[in-house]
């Protein structure tokens, strides 16, 4: 037995305590700062957390976030069903490599919401092209993380496989899937923050509905508080859906040597 495993937890390393710490401590900066500039657009952490209990019994607010959150997810699973095979296919083929890598290194850098414009002169300003954008920006982290571990699995792997008869389409699903999996979930895991940014950015830019669209209605009527309290519910969003991830991302590669912590 090591003697991280021996040593017994201290306080501090007690993940609720350390966001805990981190809220309490956010919190003083955010009240600092609203008390210092004395801005009627920048209210204290206060007011934005009462107001809080208005969007939570709000139809309108709770259906704009659950809007949101329905295209979030269809963006991201959209993604994993077409980055994941095509990353792994690029890390195991060199004809493939060759055909995708230069497309994937121009898109990389650039900004996905830049697109919404584009595509909603294509597709209009319902929720098709925003889900798109979403697919588009989840797309490129979950595409290079599989890439990366497809070239990480063992050739002994791979030509075992293919010694016992098995097919380029078996071989790519049943032995190179479940090898790269702790790499493709690390880069899921990123999708999932990405997907929550570009559908705030899409929303933005075309108000008509969800959670970008409140934002700015909020804003335009000079209702500051919403505006924080919004912002305070997609970082509680976002920080719930990170933390379920990395539940599922540990259960889900519990056999990988990848789950260790600082001694």
């Amino acid at each position: 037995m090591s003697q991280a495993a021996q040593r017994p937890t201290r306080w501090y390393e007690n993940p609720f305590v350390g966001v805990i710490m981190a809220v309490l401590l956010m919190g003083l900066i955010w009240s600092a700062a609203a008390r210092m500039l004395g801005f009627s657009s920048f209210p204290g952490p206060i007011a934005a957390v009462k107001e809080l209990r208005f969007i939570v019994v709000d139809p309108g607010a709770l259906w704009a976030i659950a809007q949101s959150v329905g295209r979030m997810f269809t963006g991201y699973f959209w993604a994993l069903l077409f980055a994941i095979p095509l990353g792994l296919a690029m890390g195991r083929s060199r004809a493939m490599y060759q055909a995708f890598y230069p497309l994937v290194s121009l898109a990389y850098p650039m900004p996905k919401a830049a697109l919404m414009p584009i595509l909603m002169l294509w597709f209009g300003l319902g929720s098709f092209s925003k889900i798109l954008v979403i697919a588009m920006g989840v797309s490129l982290p979950v595409l290079y993380h599989s890439y990366q571990g497809a070239l990480r699995v063992e050739k002994k792997l791979v030509w075992t496989a293919q010694a016992m008869g098995m097919g380029p389409v078996g071989r790519l699903f049943k032995v190179v899937l479940p090898a790269a999996l702790p790499e493709i979930m690390i880069g899921c895991r990123v999708g999932v923050v990405m997907a929550l940014i570009v559908m705030v950015s899409s929303e933005m830019i075309a108000r008509q509905e969800g959670v970008g669209n409140l934002l700015f209605t909020s804003m335009d009527m000079a209702q500051y508080e919403t505006v924080y309290a919004v912002i305070l519910v997609l970082a509680v969003l976002g920080f719930v859906l990170d933390a379920l991830f990395e539940r599922v991302r540990r259960y889900l590669t519990r056999w990988a040597d990848n789950n260790r912590g600082v001694s």
